[in-house]
């Protein structure tokens, strides 16, 4: 009883500590960032939107001209969407998987932010599952809901190529046979190849398939902050990795990235893209999440130095070789904004929403004030990033500060609508041009 009671009073007294932001949000954000120095202190900036849900009757604010539906309500901690060739929607409804016994962290800070997770709705056990929706007559509501795949491992990112079904669990990828039109699949997973697990600090894996179908990029996220509990636990995180599809064989296509996520081929360029969340406890106003493009055998930064070579004088010993090799991020997003779903638009989208990038930005926990909690969206032309980004979906937050929802994946589904994950409010939105 005393213990929890310091338990309590340390998180109460970390929710009322920290730094408050000194810039506006815009100056963290496009291609040239502003980069103050960072902000030292004993105790990280706490403060989380506490999860709500929506009340009745309540949805987020799309721009004048689309309309929002809700897709699907009553789901179980919905974190990722893939829109099927037939119109079918896939969503992984999942977190994070309990770590092996030996790995439980320990000691009061885990205690502490295990209670900040709870708070933020992220304390919720896995459904370890894949629901399938199917929306018959194109109002924007599914009229079909059924289980696709269950007893999987807090699966995220899915791919399809032809008759083969990818699903990323937290440890590895796994190959489903896929028919078109089924509602559900019995048939047992075959491994295609491991990924990088155990601790499981960011245990997110996306996936998507080359545009030939013969390889397969994941995404794995780091096992800590920034290396504070040693290289030996981070190999083959913080990275992009290439998978042979026939073969299982994978090497890594590009390192230094603290925590990708979201993956997408730009439309223009062909080129591979990413959100990437960075690291934490240098301020409110460091260090920005970003978009960028994903080049072969690139190195980002993570954990040595952020924004190209800005080097974080936390991380020991200092690797000025590797920092000389890290190439900048294309275009930055704002600080602690937490972007997990990316998809580019087309031309079934009106102006100026026909050519860029959808982002769903979860929402920061590190930062005062708030940041993130919406759905944003940023222009591109001739295959690059042109113009400011857009508030696309809003509302997230009440006026008091606490989550009603919080977006994460997001896609085109089959007319040109956008689908938003909430694993908060558990739902699926749909927002689209208003044709009436």
């Amino acid at each position: 009883m005393v213990l929890r009671l310091v338990i309590v009073l340390a998180c109460a007294s970390l929710l009322a500590c920290g730094d408050i932001a000194r810039l506006p949000p815009e100056a963290g954000e496009g291609p040239n960032p502003t980069l103050p120095p960072p902000v030292k202190s004993l105790i990280p900036t706490v403060n989380i939107a506490p999860a709500q849900g929506w009340p009745d009757g309540a949805m987020p604010k799309a721009p004048a001209g689309f309309k929002v539906t809700a897709l699907v309500r009553g789901l179980d901690h919905p974190r990722w969407v893939h829109v099927l060739p037939n119109g079918d929607v896939l969503v992984a409804e999942s977190n994070k998987p309990a770590p092996p016994p030996d790995q439980e962290p320990k000691g009061i800070k885990a205690r502490i932010m295990k209670m900040v997770t709870q708070r933020a709705g992220a304390g919720v056990p896995s459904a370890d599952r894949i629901t399938l929706l199917r929306d018959t007559d194109g109002d924007g509501v599914a009229e079909a809901k059924s289980v696709f795949i269950d007893k999987l491992h807090s699966p995220f990112g899915m791919a399809l190529v032809g008759s083969d079904l990818y699903v990323a669990n937290a440890d590895a990828v796994l190959r489903f046979p896929y028919a078109p039109g089924q509602t559900q699949i019995t048939a047992p997973g075959v491994k295609v190849t491991d990924l990088p697990a155990g601790i499981n600090h960011h245990w997110t894996k996306n996936i998507i398939a080359s545009r030939d179908g013969s390889k397969l990029y994941a995404t794995v996220g780091s096992n800590s902050n920034v290396a504070e509990k040693g290289m030996e636990i981070e190999e083959g995180r913080a990275a992009i990795w290439e998978i042979d599809r026939a073969s299982g064989q994978k090497r890594l296509f590009a390192g230094g990235l603290r925590n990708p996520n979201g993956l997408g081929w730009e439309p223009t360029s062909g080129a591979l893209w990413t959100v990437v969340n960075e690291r934490d406890e240098l301020g409110s106003d460091l260090v920005p999440d970003y978009l960028t493009s994903v080049k072969d055998t690139a190195f980002y930064g993570w954990p040595w130095s952020y924004w190209g070579r800005h080097v974080d004088e936390r991380v020991q010993p200092p690797r000025p070789d590797l920092v000389a090799k890290a190439l900048a991020p294309d275009y930055a997003l704002g600080s602690h904004v937490a972007p997990l779903g990316l998809a580019f638009s087309d031309a079934r989208m009106p102006a100026p929403f026909a050519s860029g990038a959808f982002i769903g930005e979860h929402g920061s926990w590190n930062r005062q004030p708030l940041s993130g909690y919406k759905v944003t969206f940023v222009p591109f032309a001739q295959g690059k990033p042109a113009g400011r980004k857009i508030d696309f979906l809003s509302g997230f937050l009440s006026s008091d500060g606490k989550a009603y929802g919080r977006p994460v994946g997001v896609a085109l589904d089959q007319h040109g609508g956008l689908l938003v994950a909430d694993d908060v409010g558990n739902v699926i939105w749909r927002v689209a041009p208003d044709r009436r």
